[in-house]
């Protein structure tokens, strides 16, 4: 009967418009879903046809019949984890010197000068990053395609991401306790370490799990910087390969168990992704409870 009702009291337009934006959710949801089920279908031949030690023994040599994806695998969360660990001071320290130490008008000039910086390419931060940044790695520690000159790629792509998601969460809160804190006459700084942070401290991490999430999924700044050698890095100035630049570099002439084997990087990509998303799902239902 409410359903009925409701169906009388929207106007035409509104029930189409209604209709499409469920058939867009539905087309959403139904992408993600077709997308697992190619990797999976795609990957499965080398899954079933071998011993699951091929991907754990030995290394990575296709022409062998060898799929040794632990290096990468490692390369990757080492590399977006190193680039969380720069770019989410980078982002706080932004956050609120945006905040609290501009005016209202430049504040807004700067924040729209954050949201212009996570438009641009991630091949032109690639292209810096190995005509500037890998010279100078280079003339420290050769070969300077290092898993450092990626990771501080990487630092400066996500940044911003991170510092606009604390911009909207200072924003929330300082509405609630910013004008009692003002006529208590605590010092900015004393409300920012004392009553700000402990407010803000879940978007803290869901900011880091969509910057991660943005970090492994990039593929051609890491390309470019990072030196493509499949290997468990013992320093940070050891050249990498990551999963995203695994399927670019080699996707183009695979055949086979070698093509297969790519596919598997990244159905692993979809599920490291799936589990950051889950991850940040729970802290969504933390936060509003």
């Amino acid at each position: 009967m409410s359903t009925i009702l409701y169906r009388y009291l929207l106007s035409k337009r509104d029930l189409y418009f209604n209709y499409l934006l469920r058939s867009a959710g539905v087309l959403c949801s139904l992408s993600v879903f077709l997308i697992f089920l190619f990797l999976v279908k795609e990957s499965s031949s080398v899954l079933s046809g071998n011993s699951l030690s091929m991907f754990y023994e030995n290394s990575w040599f296709p022409s062998e019949g060898q799929f040794n994806l632990v290096p990468i695998i490692v390369a990757s969360v080492l590399l977006s984890l190193g680039a969380i660990v720069i770019a989410l001071p980078l982002g706080l320290f932004t956050a609120l010197f945006t905040q609290f130490y501009l005016g209202q008008t430049s504040r807004i000039a700067f924040r729209k000068i954050i949201e212009l910086y996570t438009g641009i390419p991630s091949v032109i931060f690639g292209f810096w990053g190995l005509v500037k940044l890998v010279p100078l790695i280079n003339e420290y520690r050769p070969p300077g395609q290092s898993m450092l000159a990626g990771i501080l790629v990487l630092s400066l792509m996500i940044f911003p991401i991170i510092s606009l998601n604390l911009i909207s969460a200072i924003e929330m809160s300082s509405k609630k306790v910013l004008n009692v804190s003002d006529a208590l006459g605590l010092s900015r700084e004393t409300y920012i370490w004392k009553i700000l942070f402990p407010n803000i401290k879940g978007h803290f991490l869901s900011s880091s799990l969509i910057a991660l999430g943005r970090a492994l999924g990039e593929t051609m700044a890491v390309l470019m910087v990072c030196g493509n050698i499949v290997q468990i890095p013992g320093s940070i100035f050891d050249p990498i390969r990551s999963l995203t630049a695994n399927i670019a570099l080699e996707m183009a002439y695979a055949t086979g168990a070698h093509r297969s084997a790519l596919f598997l990087s990244g159905l692993v990509l979809f599920l490291l992704t799936l589990a950051m998303f889950l991850i940040l799902k729970s802290l969504k239902v933390d936060n509003d409870e």
